[in-house]
């Protein structure tokens, strides 16, 4: 390959990855041709996007990137998979397609600078993406106010049924008294 080929593809690497903080490394040789698409299809529809690389050619691109320390995991054929979702959904996705897949092997993960090997991406996908995470946060904030408003409320609710108690038997006497 000629020096300026290598120039465009590590520039066109830059370009792609240099904005990304996460993304995960799969291996599809062996994957079948008809696979293959079905895997790229599948992924598409959720916005995630699967780039093969040459692993010198991306190593230089990811220089200095949020990226950098996934180049320790480019060794033999790579695809980087990367998206607008979480790389937790992209894990999870991932692993259902791996089940219904041949000869898709996982070479590691990158999220939030820490980096995950082949055998933690079944962990990492385990995480609660960033929506799921703030909801469980808003839940943990929302938790004792909720509790307190019970126990202010709880009182009132008592007196108030006896009220209402008082009220029926009231009523009942009343009936009675009418009758006689």
């Amino acid at each position: 390959m000629s020096k300026p080929v290598k120039n465009l593809l590590t520039q066109t690497y830059k370009e792609r990855f240099g904005d990304l903080d996460s993304a995960l490394l799969i291996d599809i040789r062996g994957v079948t041709c008809n696979k293959n698409n079905a895997l790229r299809h599948r992924l598409a529809n959720k916005k995630v996007k699967i780039t093969v690389v040459r692993n010198n050619l991306a190593k230089r691109a990811l220089e200095g990137t949020k990226l950098a320390n996934i180049t320790s995991l480019l060794d033999g054929p790579c695809a980087f998979v990367y998206g607008q979702q979480s790389v937790v959904e992209i894990a999870r996705e991932l692993i259902e397609i791996a089940k219904e897949t041949e000869n898709l092997a996982f070479k590691g993960g990158l999220m939030d600078g820490e980096l995950f090997q082949p055998d933690q991406l079944e962990m990492l996908s385990k995480y609660p993406t960033r929506s799921e995470a703030q909801a469980q946060i808003v839940q943990l904030f929302l938790s004792p106010a909720k509790k307190l408003a019970g126990q202010i409320l709880g009182p009132g609710r008592k007196v108030a049924s006896l009220i209402k108690a008082i009220e029926e038997k009231a009523k009942e006497k009343e009936g009675v008294t009418a009758a006689a």
